[in-house]
């Protein structure tokens, strides 16, 4: 085997050592850009979410603020028929 043939085979075996690099650092890089995307979707449902329990929360603050006037309401009449002489159970 001469110098240029072992020239040869070696340029060969680093060109395709060359394409197994780049095939494994393209997946990588695809596996990247994947795992970015499922997180910036991720995020954005947790801000749904979010905005969600906001909703949520302002509506049980209302039915619990409803609730104590109704509960004022209901002793201001239980008063009221004790007064007239009646019996508020």
């Amino acid at each position: 085997m001469d110098l240029t043939t072992l020239g040869t085979l070696l340029v060969g075996v680093g060109a395709v050592a060359a394409a197994v690099v780049t095939y494994l650092g393209k997946r990588g890089e695809n596996r990247t850009t994947s795992w970015v995307a499922e997180i910036d979707q991720v995020q954005e449902e947790r801000d749904g979410l979010r905005s969600q329990v906001v909703v949520k929360d302002a509506r049980i603050a209302e039915l619990l603020e409803a609730r104590l006037t109704d509960q004022v309401e209901i002793a201001r009449l239980r008063v009221k028929v004790v007064e007239l002489g009646g019996d508020p159970s």
